[in-house]
């Protein structure tokens, strides 16, 4: 993990805090009402850090009213004018998302880096593999991790001639090993706190294994502070992805662990449905368990052995058990009632 720490508002990034997640609202930032509707939404799923698109100055002045109603930081999402960055910052933004290279000359940077410290508002440089500057691409002759290390530290030179020097990096390409290869470059260059991500990942299901293991690998080697799962769907499922990617990384406990086994010719009961109903029931549960869902008695206490609660099904019954004792037979219908009122007996 980066050695340095950054503040965004009142969440800490780096220096060995815990790593966040974040998301983006697809809402129209004006709309103040869907956008606070939405982060409720996505702070509900555990959202750590939320970043709108502020792409008018309509959109930079309603973050005011937007922070007034939220509880998670606020990013301001801007590229190319840099009257916009300095809004956003002006009603409130806890953090500028920029690409110091597209908001014009060395002048105009040096007023988005005044007024962020005036304020002590972090800067994340955001370099995307498939947006790199014409030289980078001209040196390299395409997307390199070595192009995408160039541009990001000659942002970071910029920012430091200003004397400014609270910044996160993210180095993002759509394809996986070539992020992967970006981030290892970075993690042994700078000292600065890293935001992971695969941009630009796809839909729910190839984006989230994209990311799961472009992410994961990474966290794996130590190497990340935040993380944003870029997903074409709703930002919610992009948080309950990055939550369970830390948990898999073992960087994040808390909550419900799932604990299931796939179909096979010895299940005796509807194991997908029954898992994803009994998953369903215990959205939003604030205990710290892990719950077994499993198909047959081959593999139910003794496999699972570990969770909390656990059900088995079997030929008409099946059994609930906990701590991998059996305590009860129960009717295949009424199997995931039954674990459920175990599970809230035991709180």
């Amino acid at each position: 993990m980066a050695k340095k720490q950054i503040n965004v508002g009142g969440v800490l990034i780096g220096g060995g805090a815990p790593v966040t997640v974040q998301s983006m609202t697809n809402t129209k930032t004006e709309n103040i009402a869907d956008t606070v509707a939405q982060i409720k939404r996505l702070e509900a799923a555990g959202c750590d850090i939320v970043r709108l698109a502020v792409p008018t100055m309509e959109a930079a002045r309603a973050i005011y009213d937007i922070k007034n109603q939220v509880n998670i930081p606020i990013v301001a999402d801007i590229h190319f004018d840099y009257k916009l960055a300095i809004a956003a910052a002006e009603a409130g933004a806890d953090k500028i998302r920029i690409n110091p290279g597209n908001i014009g000359g060395e002048d105009r940077v040096k007023a988005v880096v005044d007024v962020c410290r005036a304020r002590s508002l972090p800067i994340r440089i955001g370099v995307n593999g498939g947006s790199l500057e014409k030289s980078i691409l001209e040196k390299y002759g395409k997307p390199t991790a070595e192009g995408m290390l160039e541009s990001a530290m000659g942002h970071v030179k910029l920012l430091n001639k200003f004397d400014f020097d609270d910044i996160c990096i993210s180095v993002k390409a759509s394809e996986v090993q070539l992020t992967i290869e970006a981030y290892r470059l970075m993690s042994k260059s700078t000292h600065y706190p890293l935001h992971l991500g695969v941009t630009e990942a796809g839909t729910e299901y190839s984006g989230i294994i994209k990311s799961a293991v472009g992410i994961g690998t990474l966290l794996s080697e130590g190497i990340g502070d935040t993380i944003r799962v870029s997903l074409t769907a709703a930002p919610e499922r992009e948080i309950k992805a990055g939550i369970e990617i830390l948990k898999a990384a073992g960087l994040r406990r808390g909550g419900v662990e799932f604990i299931s086994c796939p179909s096979c010719g010895r299940c005796r009961i509807d194991l997908i449905k029954t898992a994803s109903e009994v998953e369903e029931k215990l959205q939003g549960y604030k205990g710290d368990i892990t719950v077994a869902v499993m198909g047959c008695a081959v593999n139910g206490p003794g496999e699972a052995s570990r969770a909390d609660f656990g059900l088995a099904g079997g030929d008409g019954e099946g059994v609930l058990f906990k701590k991998g004792q059996i305590v009860k037979k129960v009717k295949t219908e009424h199997l995931v009632t039954e674990l459920i009122s175990l599970i809230e007996e035991g709180k």
